[in-house]
């Protein structure tokens, strides 16, 4: 019995080295394929699958990847510039006569043909070798057509939100939106729930409603019913844009490069123009944005124009950078570095239209600041854990390479 499992021990050692060899062997083939230009190298392999492209994708999104923090804070930029920016913009538009809320929805998603640049260009400038829309399946492109409708849909109800709500008000109200991604994501991408989750829930929501029982304090000039019109398109608004993130990120689990992001971007927001013409024209909102700029907008043609062509490009750039947000972390992220910014919209709005900073608002603020650094609070020690747990592990490896070589 002894002589059996002294002759099984040098095969098993056996075993285990090559098992070990083989890893270390997948990961330095993922590390050169990395340095040659990630899933362009694959693209012109015989034998590569899609199995390939996303354990190369999954790699490229890891925190230590060299390329991940440059886009990760390209992305963040564009979502902290869009977002202030457009939210801004469109109060600024109602604010001087503005008052069609087709053509503040169009404007949302009309910017879609700068997307065109970013997914056509690099390759035409070879750039890069992969063909734009490469592995664009039927089921991405279906699922891109109806994911830009709901996004069309969330548009006309920021549009009521804002047109009725003080911006800094709609900003805090879309805060809600953050409560809807936790349950949402828990049930549609199994996203864990925590203690760190839930208190960030609760204290997004009471802000909420802090706002909805101080309506009577900012209502001067607007009868209660548009009051609770707006008020609640802008939670339905918050409740779309919840259900959108984890959809997406869903979505993005079979994407492998961030070029994919761009062009299921690009359809998108085809889609939901599409739906937003329809009403443009349903409604004669292409006359009226022509006979808005000439005679309603108090501020003259030029800079009603002006006001189209930047409220355009800050809405994509918002888009772009939550799409971003999302595919290189979760959707629940996502929606938080969105959250972190109404604070940013809410002094927007008191420094550029001196909109009132009562009592209840401050508390409102200072209430989605706290929620926020919970979650903050929470990412950092999940992370610093899961860092632990790859050192350890890494150990063991190593121990046990030592141990076999020994042996």
């Amino acid at each position: 019995m002894e002589m059996v499992e002294t002759s099984q021990a040098p095969v098993q050692r056996e075993q285990s080295l090559i098992s070990m060899t083989t890893m270390k062997n997948r990961t330095s083939d993922i590390e050169m394929i990395d340095e040659e230009g990630g899933e362009e190298a694959l693209q012109h392999e015989p034998n590569s699958t899609m199995e390939n492209k996303m354990q190369v994708h999954a790699d490229k999104k890891c925190s230590t990847n060299k390329r991940y923090m440059p886009l990760l804070v390209m992305n963040y930029l564009m979502l902290f510039v869009g977002s202030i920016s457009s939210s801004l913009l469109a109060k600024y538009y109602f604010r001087h006569n503005g008052s069609s809320k087709w053509v503040s929805t169009w404007i949302q998603s009309a910017g879609f043909p700068l997307l065109i640049i970013p997914t056509f260009l690099p390759y035409a400038l070879t750039l890069t070798k992969r063909k734009p829309f490469t592995d664009f399946t039927q089921k991405i492109l279906m699922l891109s057509i109806f994911v830009g409708f709901m996004l069309g849909i969330n548009n006309l109800l920021i549009s009521w939100g804002v047109s009725y709500l003080p911006v800094s008000t709609s900003s805090l109200v879309l805060s809600s939106q953050l409560a809807f991604t936790l349950i949402l994501s828990a049930i549609i991408v199994k996203q864990k729930v925590t203690f760190l989750n839930l208190n960030c829930v609760i204290l997004i929501t009471l802000s909420s409603i802090i706002l909805a029982l101080n309506h009577s304090s900012e209502t001067s000039g607007m009868t209660q019913k548009k009051y609770l019109i707006g008020f609640f398109c802008t939670i339905g608004a918050g409740l779309l844009f919840a259900l959108y993130l984890p959809v997406m990120e869903k979505i993005y689990k079979k994407v492998y490069c961030y070029e994919m992001v761009i062009e299921m971007q690009l359809i998108m927001q085809i889609a939901s123009t599409i739906l937003a013409t329809i009403g443009m024209i349903w409604d004669g909102g292409f006359s009226q944005m022509k006979e808005e700029g000439e005679k309603v907008f108090d501020k003259g043609p030029k800079i009603y124009w002006i006001y189209i062509v930047s409220n355009i490009v800050t809405w994509q750039l918002c888009f772009m950078g939550t799409a971003g947000m999302v595919f290189l972390t979760t959707s629940l992220t996502g929606g938080i570095c969105a959250t972190a910014l109404l604070s940013m919209n809410v002094l927007g709005g008191v420094v550029v239209f001196r909109e009132a900073f009562g009592g209840l608002k401050a508390v409102s603020t200072v209430l989605c600041f706290w929620a926020f650094c919970s979650y903050v609070y929470g990412i950092y020690t999940n992370h610093k854990s899961e860092i632990n747990k790859r050192n350890e592990s890494s150990s063991e490896i190593i121990t046990i390479t030592n141990h076999a070589v020994t042996h």
